[in-house]
């Protein structure tokens, strides 16, 4: 080969090689040097350091998400309007927020917004008070009898002995008439004037030492320690809670006074009062159909108190009446 070929066949080759015009203008293009990123970076001269940073690189509107409502669980988010008055066509969608309630509408939702049902919870539900017991309730309970004395009362002197004391685990009652008791501090209807056997005294003493008032505190008589039976060995002493039904009506006193030691059947004026019963004690009373209900080992104090005798009363009548025994 001579060298006017051999010089054509190299130059030919380092034209293949060599890159085009174009491609350097687009490589120049997209690959900006190294001064002109910073110039473009740095902006006019301002006679300070040209800093170092990577160049802002300014991108076409994108619609923004901002909070527009908060429920309590979640942020809804909703793309702002872009310069034109609505949201940019290229926001980019927001991520599903993860949330275990319902998401509250936008403002501009149509119609009313509809609150969320509150969740049940039974711990946070108020109790239920239970329905007072009734007379039904009771005597359902005491409808049979085990019992505990080892005879029977009269309800009346020269009457014949049909009463036994019946009792449970947690009372002992009794079913029989009522007598009007109307001793301890005298009053206008309690008093010797009204009652030819009326005593000042009665076997239990109030708070302060004086004698019970018939007219004012509801209480049952016992009868005295005896043969026939003993109150004090089942749990019985002033102030022990009773329950008294008569008919339907329900009434709650203490243990006020103690009566002979063969006879039951007998209560304060207040007592007669609050069953109804006419509490006169030269007419008054009921000749039958009263149930009397002493809880065990309970007690009011102070002995006085009526609205405590009602109040445990009607718990321990509740928890008589429920319980298995």
């Amino acid at each position: 080969m001579s060298r006017v070929q051999t010089l054509t066949v190299a130059v030919a080759g380092v034209a293949l090689l060599a890159p085009s015009a174009s491609s350097a203008a687009e490589s120049v293009h997209l690959r900006p040097s190294r001064a002109e990123t910073r110039r473009v970076a740095a902006g006019p001269a301002s006679g300070s350091a040209v800093p170092t940073a990577s160049p802002h690189v300014v991108v076409p509107h994108r619609g923004r998400l901002e909070p527009v409502a908060r429920d309590g669980a979640r942020e809804v988010l909703t793309p702002v309007a872009g310069p034109g008055g609505s949201a940019a066509p290229d926001a980019a969608p927001s991520a599903p927020a993860t949330t275990t309630g319902t998401a509250t509408p936008s403002p501009d939702a149509s119609g009313p917004a509809t609150p969320d049902p509150a969740p049940s919870d039974p711990e946070r539900t108020a109790p239920t008070t239970p329905a007072p017991v009734t007379a039904a309730d009771l005597l359902a309970k005491v409808s049979g009898c085990t019992s505990v004395s080892r005879g029977r009362y009269r309800k009346d002197r020269g009457t014949a002995a049909t009463v036994p004391v019946c009792g449970t685990r947690d009372a002992v009652y009794w079913k029989a008439d009522m007598d009007i008791d109307c001793d301890g501090r005298p009053g206008a209807h309690c008093n010797a004037g009204t009652d030819p056997n009326f005593s000042s005294s009665t076997a239990f003493a109030q708070s302060d030492g004086r004698a019970l008032s018939s007219e004012k505190l509801p209480y049952v008589v016992v009868p005295a320690p005896s043969g026939i039976w003993d109150y004090r060995e089942h749990g019985v002493r002033g102030g022990s809670v009773a329950a008294m039904v008569y008919r339907d009506r329900v009434s709650y006193a203490v243990v006020g006074d103690v009566g002979p030691t063969g006879i039951i059947g007998e209560a304060s004026y207040a007592a007669a009062t609050s069953l109804g019963i006419d509490p006169d004690p030269r007419s008054g009373g009921a000749p039958s159909g009263v149930t009397y209900i002493v809880f065990k080992d309970s007690r009011v104090t102070p002995l006085e108190d009526r609205e405590a005798a009602e109040s445990q009363g009607e718990r321990l009548a509740r928890e008589f009446v429920d319980s298995a025994d």
